[in-house]
């Protein structure tokens, strides 16, 4: 928005005066503005507070057209859901290894428990718009590449075929996960509600499945089970074979935080929760901490039946070796069922959860086609963000190797990841600066500095020490072969991200002398959404005449009741 269209905004009395605590409500839209500082705030009919965001964020949809059917216990088993999938059933083998003892492992399980309530905190209040659309961008690489759910279809069909009892040949492995990979996309796409209330049954069996466990563990613990001695065995010298090997040490945490997986999934729900923040907050926090008691006591009762020899060559079936030692093999077959159950309830919760991220990548306008990325029709889902995962994730089902791509996919999905997270909690002080200047009241929720602090840190560890060979060689790796493919890929994908951006936002507007800007889409659906239409450079001025900051236009504002903040320079 020129600097001139801002002063003769503040003087037009029919489209708001300048009004230094005006506070918008729900049928009124407020600018705040600074120099090049251009906030919006604006409500919806989920009994949210008014959120004041950058003008380049996805407009507020009034009303949802997904509805608001995610109510205090659909958005604890979202997370629930996504958080228990199959990490707690197939990695504490590979933390294992990666920590090299009993006492390390378990301590991991706490650390990541506690960089996952530092990541629920930063992504409360995160939401960081400079460089114009830089990281939209990159956040849109990211998500429509790189979140596919490939390694839990991986982990899915190795359980089924454990329950069957045979040994899969690769193709075979392959085919089950795509085929689970698209009965999840079948439900997520045809009925909102139905895939919400199957997160919930499906939720309640995973904390009941844990909970098996961790009172059979007691039951070990306590001599319950004669064919295992010595159940404290593990935890007498428990440090004892401690790695020191920097690379397998940093392995292990992308697989702890992996087992943590989802504990924002909520947050995809937000415009379909009433009273948002006060719901997300409580259940995400609710949601981890329930699931690390009982991450711990089932990593506790692993370690009470199995030896440590026998966990470390457990691949990814840990849960099925720890039923056949209690139960026997034949119980064991019959027990595996809960695994598969808990996979398939993890892929439902990611798949929905992400299509939401999707579908509100769309609607900020970063991605071509916006339409398709945005409706909601016809089955009153986002469709478009289910058919995108799907797709790469059945990609990535297909190109590796099937006995190596569980742990390689889980190594390339961190680090664009961890690059991401590492440079948008940094500017969350930017933002926090930012809001200062504008005078705008605080977010919702704040979290503290130190815990944001702690976070980027924590990415900041993951970003570094992937390359660092391991001491076995270079392709001692924890998918087989050269130690740092996984980490030149995903970096790759950074830099597809930054090329895209410069060509998009940068080159292509240079060399045919048009502008980008904003312009807000209402479509049939109710959905609401940007579209980043290109503006010859000669028609700017007019443009920008006829539309607020925001990309409305004029004519619309002015009928919802628009007013203006306009905050002059010298005031900090």
């Amino acid at each position: 928005m020129p600097q001139q269209h801002q002063d003769d905004v503040s003087e037009k009395s029919d489209i708001g005066e300048v009004d230094q605590h005006a506070v918008p409500t729900l049928d009124k839209r407020q600018f705040v503005i600074k120099g090049d500082l251009q906030y919006v705030g604006e409500s919806g009919h989920n009994n949210a507070e008014v959120t004041y965001q950058n003008v380049d964020g996805a407009p507020v949809e009034v009303t949802n057209p997904l509805g608001y059917h995610v109510g205090w216990w659909t958005a604890f088993f979202l997370n629930v859901s996504m958080i228990i999938g199959t990490g707690i059933f197939s990695t504490p083998s590979t933390i294992l290894r990666g920590t090299g003892s009993v006492g390390l492992s378990l301590i991991y399980w706490v650390l990541g428990y506690l960089i996952t309530l530092a990541e629920i905190s930063v992504f409360l209040e995160l939401a960081f718009p400079k460089p114009q659309y830089f990281f939209p961008v990159a956040f849109a690489v990211q998500t429509v590449i790189l979140q596919f759910m490939s390694s839990n279809g991986f982990v899915l069909a190795s359980y089924i075929f454990k329950l069957s009892n045979r040994a899969p040949k690769d193709w075979e492995l392959k085919g089950v996960a795509i085929a689970g990979l698209t009965v999840v996309a079948i439900v997520v796409v045809a009925n909102n509600r139905f895939a919400l209330g199957l997160i919930n049954v499906l939720g309640w069996i995973k904390i009941a499945t844990l909970l098996f466990i961790t009172f059979t563990g007691f039951a070990v613990l306590g001599g319950a089970f004669k064919n295992i001695p010595h159940p404290t065995a593990n935890f007498h010298n428990s440090f004892e074979g401690t790695s020191s090997d920097g690379y397998s040490i940093s392995n292990a945490l992308v697989s702890i935080i992996f087992s943590y997986g989802g504990s924002t999934n909520s947050f995809n729900f937000t415009n379909e929760v009433k009273n948002p923040i006060g719901t997300i907050k409580r259940t995400a926090f609710g949601a981890v901490s329930v699931v690390f008691v009982l991450y711990f006591l089932v990593n506790v009762a692993y370690f009470a039946a199995l030896p440590k020899a026998t966990i470390l060559k457990s691949s990814q079936i840990t849960a099925s070796l720890y039923f056949q030692t209690l139960f026997g093999a034949q119980a064991a077959k019959g027990l595996t069922i809960f695994p598969i159950l808990s996979a398939f309830g993890n892929l439902t919760a990611a798949l929905i959860g992400h299509s939401r991220m999707v579908r509100e990548i769309g609607r900020q306008g970063v991605l071509p086609w916006p339409k398709f990325w945005v409706t909601t029709r016809p089955f009153g889902t986002p469709a478009a963000g289910v058919l995108v995962t799907w797709f790469v994730s059945v990609i990535f089902v297909l190109i590796p190797p099937a006995g190596n791509a569980f742990n390689f996919v889980i190594a390339l999905q961190n680090y664009p990841s961890s690059f991401y997270l590492a440079l948008t909690t940094i500017g969350l002080f930017f933002i926090r600066r930012q809001r200062t200047r504008l005078g705008l009241p605080r977010t919702e929720y704040r979290g503290w500095t130190f815990v944001a602090i702690f976070y980027v840190l924590a990415n900041v560890f993951l970003l570094i020490m992937p390359w660092v060979p391991p001491k076995a060689g270079i392709n001692a790796s924890a998918f087989g072969f050269f130690y740092a493919a996984s980490s030149l890929v995903g970096l790759g994908f950074i830099v597809i991200a930054f090329l895209y951006y410069v060509l998009w936002i940068k080159v292509l507007p240079k060399l045919g002398n048009y502008s980008i800007r904003k312009v807000v889409l209402d479509l049939d659906d109710g959905s609401v959404a940007h579209k980043l239409a290109r503006v010859p450079n000669a028609e700017l001025q007019a443009w920008d005449a006829k539309h607020d900051p925001a990309g409305h236009s004029l004519a619309s504002s002015e009928e919802l009741g628009t007013e203006y903040r306009i905050v002059e320079e010298n005031k900090v």
